[in-house]
């Protein structure tokens, strides 16, 4: 399920993988931009609502800047360390996975968990 998602976000197969790499490939519009950015936003929701016990008090919030997006996680105390996971691995996965997608938009992500 998690590899569709990320499959949905990287904008599909081999074709749009193979036009991506070409150095005359036209610049992104503006809604494209957007649309990845509320993909990311969305994927973050997706997979926190998901791992806690309260999914209805898990709040997603993102900031844009020129070349970066802060994507801002706030939950209830008791569900951090469920997002967080043993030694931060669950966490680094998630903004693994959304940085990997982020380098097809040119922007820098950041996902930050806050109390």
């Amino acid at each position: 399920m998690l590899k569709s998602i990320f499959r949905k976000l990287m904008g599909g197969g081999a074709a749009t993988a193979a036009a991506g790499t070409s150095g005359d490939a036209p610049a992104k519009s503006q809604s494209a931009v957007a649309s990845g950015e509320a993909n990311l936003t969305g994927f973050v929701d997706y997979v926190a609502r998901n791992l806690v016990d309260c999914p209805e008090d898990v709040d997603i919030a993102h900031d844009v800047s020129n070349e970066c997006l802060m994507i801002k996680v706030k939950c209830r105390k008791s569900d951090i360390g469920k997002i967080i996971g043993k030694n931060g691995k669950t966490i680094n996965a998630i903004r693994s996975l959304v940085q990997g997608a982020a380098v097809r938009l040119n922007k820098k992500v950041n996902v930050e968990i806050l109390e």
